[in-house]
């Protein structure tokens, strides 16, 4: 455990600043991002008066939004909250779940790997290669996406077959993974239900055990999506396929400060990020390296504990998971393509895994795990300096975006929590106000200043009737139109405080009540 300890720090400090481990740190956070969004949901959620199961109406009021929906940690938040009388009034985890996701991508891949290696250097250097794929760190701007080690959680269940078959221990990684979240619910999913194909297919005398125990799980997943609020009517978003991956995304680096040895080639909107499945140069000679020395070296027998003979259980699933990843649909603003208009029904389904590109992951994570399992088989000293080769490539390779990252928290160093509203007249402001209204209620046409208002206002107990919302709830959608028509024809609620942004025009019958602040339009009369 300490060089699974030491191999998490090394990464964490390579590719993030020391001082977002700082609780009362949340300056590098609220600069109008997702991450910002997962602060300040938890944020709300600790300084609510009448907090919700995982819900708080501080943001979003009077209907509140899920955590699930304000991109927090459902289960992160969970285990934060009987701490939140010792907590400051201004605390982010996120640090601390950046190296939590470290230390445990580093631990399941030691699990999958430590039986097999030839030697301590293999070992190690493989755990390396598995762990630190490129898509992991990519996801800074998501980091709840950053759970990557849910999917060799769920590998590691499914390589053993004693483990495959018990429904016992996915049963607790499915509701773990269902409280982090949805796409890496789709990805352990698909390979749980692999484990199920395969236990049905040897054993179909148990078929109605089996059957009984699958419909188990996915009541219980059917409840803590309940619990969460994802059966309430959301607004689809009805871009699917538009965020698929590039067809040459495992060889594209797709931004020029995130490959030592490969040029990056631009993606169309969309793809570039969500798509991104850039395996590094180390893996790119690993992958084919293993495939010409599985044709050459002996093979174990199918049975045999080194076997991956198990694998092909997996190739249904990662089909489907690839097709899903590559699909594109929809029109693209500036981009001439054939557009499939899809049913309805299909379409709102589809919604759920929009960012189509991230499903290739788990393909990923099983094509470099077979492949350092070939190479475990070559003789041990070859096997190690071969290992640790591709380990040194893949460092070297990755270097510039281990540098390109780590800038993105270098805030963290000392910048100022508030620096889109940083007149201190903002906070007696937010703490006159009977509630903060955005106009218009579309708050990611001005997130930076949404996010730095927001987070003033919960602390104060303050209720804001908008949010940014993963999605946008059909009930809020129409409320906050209503409010912003009202605006618009000169109406005002007192003891409301009205923000304007995305350049929103003052209606002549407030023009006397509207002044600046910070260069934001507000108009609020105690």
């Amino acid at each position: 455990m300490a060089v699974l300890a030491a191999l998490a720090l090394a990464l964490f400090g390579a590719f993030f600043h020391w001082q977002i481990l700082d609780i009362g740190n949340v300056a590098w956070l609220l600069r109008g991002t997702d991450n910002g969004e997962n602060a300040l949901g938890l944020h709300a959620w600790l300084h609510d008066p009448a907090p919700g199961f995982l819900h708080t109406h501080l943001l979003n009021a009077p209907e509140g939004v899920g955590l699930l929906f304000t991109d927090s940690n459902p289960l992160l938040s969970a285990l934060v909250f009987p701490l939140r009388g010792l907590l400051p009034a201004d605390a982010q985890v996120i640090g601390w779940w950046l190296l939590a996701c470290f230390f445990l991508q580093l631990f399941f891949a030691w699990l999958l790997l430590r039986r097999h290696a030839p030697n301590a250097l293999a070992l190690w250097c493989g755990v390396l290669l598995l762990a630190a794929l490129p898509t992991l760190f990519n996801r800074i701007v998501h980091v709840n996406l950053m759970a990557h080690w849910l999917i060799l959680w769920a590998l590691w269940r499914f390589t053993d077959p004693a483990r495959a078959r018990s429904n016992k221990g996915w049963a607790v990684l499915i509701a773990v993974t269902a409280f982090i979240h949805s796409y890496l619910l789709v990805m352990v999913g698909a390979i749980w239900a692999s484990a199920m194909l395969e236990r049905l297919w040897t054993d179909r005398k148990g078929a109605p055990r089996l059957l009984a125990e699958c419909a188990a799980i996915l009541v219980m997943v059917g409840a803590i999506a309940w619990s969460l609020g994802v059966f309430e009517p959301h607004w689809p978003s009805g871009n699917y396929g538009a965020f698929a991956m590039p067809l040459d995304a495992l060889w594209n680096p797709g931004v020029e400060t995130f490959s030592t040895f490969l040029p990056a080639i631009e993606q169309r909107p969309g793809r570039g990020f969500e798509g991104f499945q850039y395996l590094g140069l180390g893996l790119l000679i690993l992958l084919p390296l293993a495939a010409v020395l599985a044709r050459r070296l002996p093979r174990p027998a199918p049975d045999a504990p080194d076997g991956l003979a198990r694998l092909k259980w997996l190739a249904p699933a990662l089909a489907v998971l690839t097709l899903l990843a590559i699909s594109t649909y929809p029109d693209i603003a500036g981009q001439r393509l054939p557009r499939l208009h899809l049913p309805s029904d299909l379409a709102i389904a589809l919604d759920a895994v929009r960012a189509s590109g991230r499903l290739f992951w788990p393909v990923a994570y099983v094509l470099v795990f077979a492949g350092i399992r070939i190479l475990y088989r070559l003789e041990p000293r070859r096997a190690g300096l071969v290992v640790a080769a591709l380990a040194v490539v893949q460092a070297a390779d990755l270097a510039p975006m281990a540098m390109s990252i780590r800038a993105q928290s270098a805030e963290a160093r000392g910048a100022p929590l508030h620096v889109r509203t940083a007149s201190p007249e903002w906070d007696g402001l937010v703490a006159q106000a009977k509630d903060i209204a955005f106009i218009p209620g579309d708050v990611t046409k001005g997130l930076g200043v949404f996010q730095e208002v927001a987070w003033r206002a919960a602390k104060a107990r303050v209720p804001v009737r908008a949010v940014y919302a993963a999605r946008p709830s059909l009930a809020s959608n129409a409320r906050q139109n209503a409010e912003t028509d009202a605006f618009r024809r000169g109406e005002v609620v007192p003891g409301r405080l009205y923000i304007l942004i995305d350049g929103e025009p003052i209606p002549p019958p407030l023009l006397a009540r509207a002044r600046p602040l910070d260069g934001v339009t507000i108009v609020f009369e105690p």
